[in-house]
Formats: C-alpha cells, structure tokens, sequence
C-alpha cells in the first residue's frame, strides 16, 4: 500500500497534514518536502498530524515526524498528533516521542489546543 498525503490549511498558522497507507522509507522523503512547501507558503508555523488512517509506520517515519517537529519548533511553532490508530501509537510510545510531541484524540482537541497557546 501506498501513502496518501492529505493538507489543509486550519486556522491562523497552522496546517493540518492528515496521512493514509504506510509511512516507510519509500514514502518519507515525499512527506517531509510537502510539509516543507506548506510550512513556508503563508509562513506557517504549527502543524496538526492526523494519523487516523496511518496504517503503518517505521523508524523512517518517525525520522521525518521528528525532523518536522525539530523544524517547527526551532521557528516557535508547534505539532500536535491525532487520532492515532493502536499500532503506530505503540511505535510512539516505544520511541519516546509522546514525551516531547503533544498528542489529542481528534483534529478538533488537536486545533484547540494550539489556540489557547497561538
């Protein structure tokens, strides 16, 4: 399976970047230039990950999720993750990321709680 990439502009300076299929070192590289290309038109800054139809992911995903969030945060902004499916959540979990990137149930938590800080 391949992946779909999915991005939306939300409110203020954020992107939502909603992912399908398989994160895997095929289909990283694609992911990192598109959400570059996004962060910069408009100068936005914050990014919601919806990971709700992630089917799988490996190290190579989380690299380019990682380098994102470095990114990002480097320029202030932030990355909240969502809806993510039990499987790649145990990756997440098994990494560490949790520990450093905020994580919601559903896009809307997601956006909410890059308002209360925007």
């Amino acid at each position: 399976m391949s992946l779909s990439i999915e991005i939306e502009n939300g409110s203020r300076r954020t992107i939502i970047v909603r992912l399908a299929g398989e994160l895997d070192h095929h289909s990283s590289e694609i992911v990192k230039q598109k959400m570059e290309e996004e962060l910069l038109r408009d100068n936005r800054i914050n990014v919601v990950l919806s990971l709700k139809e992630l089917t799988f992911m490996d190290s190579s995903g989380l690299g380019v999720i990682l380098g994102r969030y470095k990114h990002i945060t480097g320029k202030g902004g932030r990355m909240v993750v969502c809806d993510v499916n039990p499987a790649v959540y145990r990756l997440f979990e098994l990494s560490g990321m949790f520990k450093i990137i905020t994580i919601r149930d559903n896009e809307r938590q997601a956006m909410s709680s890059l308002e209360v800080v925007s």
